[in-house]
């Protein structure tokens, strides 16, 4: 049933209830995406210092740019090299306490019960993408959430795509409706926007397309353990 004929039936989808009013489906096995902007106000003059520093590690980080030559061509990340940011400086520092804000509401929303627990950023990493470079699918090992903030991102510049995790078990699956409902897409794309934190469970693939603009990329990359 598309959209347009779910609305005309008087059909209602409640992603709280996980189930479409007047009919006997209900919904499980939800995948969450969290997206909300970091702050309420002062962002830009934030991301400009921010991209600033940014590239100022780049510059720094001969390793850095090393591994990146073999590894994530035509870009630079410190994935590799200086992978702590928020131990590094204020400025990543600072950024962590704002980000770790964000992934406790996450962590709430999940249901996840982290009463007498903590929870830390474990490794928090700069990514370049100028024209041409790309992250290929992958998820995070070793850590319960993971995310990125965009720093800046140019009109054009590719944005995060995730996959269905069920996808490798569509063993037999017809293909989707013209009119398919966002929660039964196989892939999703969030756009990059500056001054936005996106947050996601860590085992949920991922990808970013080649960058196809002249204009870099910069994000910052990050994920969170618990004990």
């Amino acid at each position: 049933m598309t959209t347009a004929n779910l609305q005309a039936s008087g059909l209602r989808f409640s992603p709280e209830a996980g189930y479409l009013s007047g009919m006997p489906t209900r919904a499980w096995f939800s995948t969450f995406i969290y997206h909300e902007p970091l702050l309420c106000a002062g962002q830009a003059r934030f991301n400009t210092e921010l991209a600033a520093e940014c590239r100022n590690l780049r510059d720094y980080d001969a390793a850095g740019r090393r591994w990146s030559a073999k590894n994530y061509p035509g870009g630079y990340t410190s994935y590799a090299s200086l992978n702590q940011l928020h131990k590094f400086s204020s400025t990543f520092a600072g950024l962590e306490r704002k980000l770790t804000a964000h992934v406790r509401r996450f962590a709430a929303q999940l249901d996840m019960d982290l009463r007498g627990r903590t929870i830390a950023m474990t490794d928090f990493w700069v990514n370049i993408m100028p024209e041409h470079a790309a992250h290929s699918l992958h998820l995070h090992p070793l850590s319960f959430l993971s995310g990125t903030y965009y720093v800046s991102t140019p009109r054009g510049c590719p944005g995060l795509k995730f996959e269905d995790p069920r996808l490798s078990k569509f063993m037999a699956a017809p293909p989707k409706t013209t009119g398919v409902r966002p929660a039964n897409q196989p892939h999703i794309t969030y756009p990059a926007k500056a001054g936005h934190v996106i947050l996601f469970e860590s085992w949920l693939r991922h990808e970013v397309a080649a960058n196809r603009i002249m204009t870099a990329r910069i994000s910052l990359s990050f994920n969170y353990n618990w004990s």
